[in-house]
């Protein structure tokens, strides 16, 4: 009886409201990603910018 009661509660739709409550954590996290993801970017171009060989060739 308990695990038809268990099956019952599963298959009843999830709160979509607590979804759409919750896009805006999501929304801020992948945002937040994006920019550490730039960051590092911007720090590897400047390290290379920094660093290269003033003497190298361009392959031209």
């Amino acid at each position: 009886m308990m695990l038809l009661m268990n099956l019952s509660a599963a298959a009843e739709l999830p709160n979509i409201g607590n979804f759409v409550a919750n896009l805006r954590y999501m929304g801020l996290g992948m945002l937040g990603i994006f920019i550490v993801m730039g960051a590092i970017i911007l720090a590897t171009l400047l390290l290379n910018r920094v660093f290269s060989d003033k003497n190298k060739q361009d392959d031209q």
